[in-house]
């Protein structure tokens, strides 16, 4: 509740400024060109405190960055500083007297506000203090995400990319992060999406075909025939016609996703993550941005990769026609819902081994006797996390990310057939698979498994120690070592997923190692809704693949979340030239 503080005499005020405690800061009193003002005392920028700074012309200048504030309204000339709080004043019988509750308080809608101006202008510590009040003051994730979304749709020409990417993945991991690490998957995201925004030009959307009964087969010809021939703004409108006419997800996911899979492991399986991404944000943030997220992803098929047109799908071993005519096979089948059964570990080594023709023969044959089409993903899936599982670090450094396409376009396609399933989309299942093989020689040799330890008695290894492990270079082995014996004594997984969030959170990170974490964690809870030693197999190549991707790229600078902590000690009211202290969570 406000209330009247007593500041002191007015002649003491005139001979230089005054500091009151106020009802959570200290409040600068001022007396300047006749008239008393006060203001919040720490500059909003980064907590200098204001009564050091100098007055002319009723600007006040705080001396660390030189942001300046209007003394009267508070207002600053410099957008990345945010306006400064201020206070009603009086003057009674000569003393001075200031109340505690600021004239301008700052609402939610004022942090929404800022956030947007952060990410117009590319401000990582304006977007990181908004992501903090907005959920220090209630605002949920999924709102302050759908920021992020509708200004990248809108601000990036060309359309959706990896900022939009790794802000979706960042929204499926909040629950299995604490406040601190929702806060910094939330801004991760969005500094990507406002630094890949920046200066690209914004995206004018077009309009829907001028037609009164829109004929759904029709149009995804149409669609797919536009993409064919990368024929970008023909396939807007007809996307457009499309969900205005009110088609449902489903029809639209099998829509669009039947013009990727149309050809072969598109970009290198970024066209099929990419567009899964935006159906499971959408889920997340609302029907509102259909239209602006879903003709976003259309930019990129205007220079797609089609893997069918490389010489590595056609020589020396001819990947392209033993697909064909598999497909030709399975487009008119009934597909069948078998959880798989016995003979699901003999399918993985036929997909990690290194017979093509074998690897199509035994997916045909898996789906013609009835399994379900999801299951046969989610194996697909498995093979490739074992990939990444037994990638040998002798190899060259970026095949990291070779295995990791392969991985992540297998979990799209997995979780696209969770969505809708169709004989088109189910051809991403063979793509990932002939992925998988071309990967092969990545694990040879395959890297050594980690020992572990189930000795009795012997209690599991404290989290933070992984983290420890992860500040130094290289640590692939070690971290793996860890990781295991973590599992075998009986670790609480939740504590280990909070942990390895914060291992990725807390660097600088790239495209691909939130997209190995995310990916790597949705896979493993799949594998949670059963039980069995097949089952806990798997969970632990999904744990031990991201565990090793993460050391492999571990530490970096770690300058954003350095920004992530400023903001967080500035909501708390901290002076950034004192010792940091460790924020609670809650």
């Amino acid at each position: 509740m406000a209330e009247w503080i007593r500041v002191g005499w007015l002649d003491d005020l005139k001979e230089e400024p005054q500091v009151v405690k106020g009802e959570q800061v200290g409040i600068a009193v001022f007396y300047h060109e006749g008239k008393v003002r006060a203001v919040d005392n720490r500059c909003p920028h980064m907590g200098f405190p204001l009564h050091m700074g100098s007055l002319c012309d009723g600007i006040l200048t705080c001396h660390w960055h030189h942001a300046r504030f209007d003394l009267e309204s508070g207002g600053t000339l410099d957008p990345w500083a945010d306006d400064v709080p201020t206070y009603r004043t009086e003057i009674r019988e000569g003393v001075v007297w200031v109340q505690t509750l600021p004239q301008n308080r700052k609402r939610l809608q004022h942090h929404r506000d800022r956030l947007r101006e952060g990410l117009e202008q590319n401000l990582s510590l304006v977007i990181a203090k908004a992501v903090v009040a907005l959920m220090e003051g209630g605002e949920s994730p999924e709102n302050i995400a759908a920021i992020g979304v509708e200004f990248g749709t809108t601000h990036r020409r060309g359309g959706w990319r990896s900022g939009l990417t790794i802000l979706s993945a960042m929204v499926n991991l909040l629950p299995k992060l604490d406040r601190r690490g929702q806060v910094l998957a939330l801004y991760q995201g969005l500094r990507w999406i406002a630094q890949e925004s920046a200066g690209m030009g914004t995206r004018f959307q077009l309009e829907p075909l001028p037609v009164k009964d829109a004929d759904p087969v029709r149009l995804m010809r149409w669609y797919r025939h536009c993409v064919e021939v990368r024929d970008v703004q023909g396939a807007e409108r007809v996307l457009l016609t499309a969900i205005r006419a009110g088609f449902s997800d489903e029809q639209l996911s099998d829509m669009t996703m039947a013009a990727v899979t149309d050809h072969f492991y598109m970009d290198v399986g970024h066209s099929l993550d990419f567009h899964n991404k935006a159906f499971e944000v959408l889920a997340k943030i609302g029907a509102d941005q259909r239209e602006r997220v879903l003709v976003s992803l259309l930019p990129q098929f205007a220079g797609a990769e089609r893997s069918e047109e490389l010489h590595s799908w056609q020589s020396p071993v001819d990947l392209v026609t033993p697909l064909q005519q598999a497909f030709t096979k399975v487009e008119n089948l009934t597909f069948g819902n078998d959880r798989g059964g016995a003979g699901e570990k003999e399918l993985v080594q036929t997909i990690l081994g290194d017979d093509p023709q074998a690897t199509v023969a035994e997916l045909v044959s898996a789906l013609q006797e009835g399994i379900d089409p999801r299951r046969l993903a989610q194996l697909v899936t498995l093979a490739a996390a074992t990939r990444i599982r037994h990638f040998h670090v002798q190899n060259d450094f970026r095949d990291w990310d070779t295995a990791l396409h392969t991985f992540t376009h297998a979990h799209a396609v997995h979780e696209s057939l969770r969505r809708s399933v169709s004989p088109e989309l189910i051809r991403g299942i063979f793509h990932a698979a002939m992925s998988v093989y071309l990967d092969r020689f990545l694990n040879i040799p395959a890297a050594r498994e980690p020992k572990g330890d189930f000795a009795e008695g012997k209690v599991a290894p404290h989290p933070k120690e992984l983290l420890a492990i992860m500040d130094k270079q290289q640590q692939v082995a070690e971290a793996a070592q860890w990781v295991k014996v973590y599992l075998d004594r009986g670790g609480d997984k939740k504590e280990l997923f909070r942990t390895l969030g914060e291992a990725l959170l807390r660097e600088d990170a790239d495209f691909h190692t939130y997209q190995a974490v995310e990916a790597a964690m949705m896979e493993h809870d799949r594998w949670t809704e059963e039980e069995g030693e097949w089952a806990e197999s798997a969970q632990e190549t999904m744990i031990l693949a991201m565990t090793r991707y993460l050391a492999a790229h571990a530490p970096t600078s770690r300058e954003v979340p350095h920004i992530a902590r400023i903001a967080w000690r500035l909501h708390r009211g901290e002076k950034l030239f004192e010792e940091e202290t460790e924020p609670e969570v809650t």
